[in-house]
Order: C-alpha cells, then sequence, then structure tokens
C-alpha cells in the first residue's frame, strides 16, 4: 500500500479553497443527494494537497484549515460531514480540538498523526475521536475509514429493527432480545460477556478505547485493568469466530482498543 505521499497522482485542484455553501435548510432528499463534505486539519501542505486532491477525485467537497483556530471556524460555517484532524497543530494540541467539536457536534472524527505512543492514540479516542490513523498511512486505508465513519454516523431509514438486529457471516446479534445466534443455536454468554459485545456491537467498525470498555462494562472506577479486556475477549471469539486464533469479527488495535467488525 502505497503512503500518502505516494498518492499525489490523482488529478484535481491542489488548494484547499472552500466549496459553496451548501443550503443545510434543505430537504433531507435534496441533503442526500449533495456530496460529502470533509474537513481536512493538518499543517503539513504536502498532506493537505494529497488529500485535497485525492478526496476530490473521488467526488467528495473539501475544506482545509492549517491549524485548531480556523478549523473550528469552519466547522461552526460549514457544518462538514466528518473531520480528518493532525494532532500536532501550531496554535493548539488536537485533543483540544476534538473537545471543541465535541461540546456542540458528533461528527465522525478520523485522527490523522505522527504520534505513535500509546497514552496519546487513547487521549484523543477518550476525548472523543471515532477513528485513529497512524502516519506515514496508505490513501486506501484513509479513504476506507473514512467512508466507515461517515456510514456509521448516517441515520439509519426507517430506524427501529435495523438498528437492534446485527449480522455476521458466523453469527446474529439481537441486540433488543439479549441473544447470540450461530449455526441455529442460541450461544450461551455470561453476563460480562454480553455487556462486552453489546458495547462492541453498537459501535461496528469504530475502535472503542480500553478506558472506555472497562468502564462501561466494568465501572467508572476501572481503567487499566486490560488484562480483563484480553481474557473475556478470548472468551467472545472463542464462541463467535470460526477460527479464534485468526478474528475477522474482534479486532484488537494493540495499546488502544478493540474493534468490532460484520
Amino acid at each position: 500500500m502505497n503512503s500518502v505521499m505516494m498518492s499525489v497522482a490523482a488529478s484535481g485542484p491542489a488548494s484547499g479553497a472552500m466549496p459553496q455553501a451548501r443550503q443545510d435548510d434543505a430537504p433531507p432528499s435534496e441533503r442526500q443527494a449533495r456530496m460529502t463534505r470533509v474537513l481536512v486539519v493538518d499543517d503539513e501542505p504536502q498532506i493537505v494537497r494529497a488529500l485535497v486532491i485525492n478526496l476530490k477525485a473521488r467526488k467528495y467537497d473539501v475544506d482545509a484549515a492549517p491549524d485548531g483556530t480556523t478549523a473550528l471556524q469552519l466547522a461552526a460555517a460549514r457544518h462538514p460531514d466528518v473531520v480528518v484532524l493532525d494532532l500536532g497543530l501550531p496554535d493548539m494540541d488536537g485533543v483540544d480540538v476534538i473537545k471543541g467539536l465535541r461540546g456542540w457536534t458528533r461528527v465522525p472524527i478520523l485522527v490523522l498523526s505522527a504520534r505513535h505512543t500509546s497514552d496519546e492514540k487513547v487521549e484523543a479516542l477518550d476525548a472523543g475521536a471515532d477513528d485513529y490513523v497512524t502516519k506515514p498511512f496508505g490513501m486506501d486505508e484513509l479513504l476506507t475509514r473514512l467512508r466507515a465513519a461517515v456510514r456509521r454516523a448516517e441515520p439509519t431509514a426507517g430506524g427501529g429493527e435495523d438498528d437492534v438486529i446485527v449480522d455476521t457471516e458466523n453469527f446474529t446479534v439481537d441486540l433488543a432480545a439479549k441473544k447470540v445466534n450461530r449455526a441455529g443455536r442460541d450461544v450461551r454468554l455470561t453476563p460480562t460477556e454480553w455487556h462486552l459485545l453489546e458495547v462492541l456491537v453498537r459501535n461496528t467498525g469504530r475502535l472503542v478505547s480500553q478506558k472506555q470498555l472497562l468502564q462501561e462494562v466494568w465501572g467508572p472506577s476501572y481503567g487499566t485493568e486490560t488484562n480483563y479486556l484480553r481474557v473475556y475477549m478470548a472468551q467472545l471469539r472463542r464462541k463467535l469466530e470460526a477460527d479464534p486464533s485468526h478474528p475477522r469479527h474482534f479486532i484488537t488495535e494493540p495499546g488502544m482498543g478493540y474493534r468490532f467488525e460484520k
């Protein structure tokens, strides 16, 4: 997979000039037809150029901000559908931008950063980021994560039933009935296993931090007992994965957390 610096070959304008403002009071059918708007926040011109070119080539609307202050102003004025955010900004830490956005919006935030330590990644996730991609990154991977973040944020047509039944190749989770079925048979889960599964399934495709899982499943006084997660994730994989040693649905992001994928 090519790194972002190898992905500038796509044709399109290199500037981060703002497109025409959208009509936010338009009917839902008209707003659905518009292009997805991405706010790119990064102070490295080469990264911004690569992202703008690649995103516009794939029919995304793109706004760009070189610092946190501009990012918060653009987000308030332009209402992006997803934010791609670097943490190392010249005027403020990217985590503060996340906190600022989370004060008024649930827009998906995809962190893009050269910071490699687990603590820094977890801090961003705990502040409200939806996913984390480490530089250097592959453009295909970034676009896949971006599409997934936008898809998760879209309202479910009709609501209700689609929200509570989650199907995978190997098993089905019924969130309302609190049941899991595999190969036509109910799978017996302990209350703790079910609670862990429920948190992950309700965040399908999203990286859930270790701290969040511990606090939601075991309580607010927990946050560092990662051995609990390893034990119970192993049990879920043994009961639900076709090949527990090569999990397809319960994915570990080392040092950060876990992700459930259909």
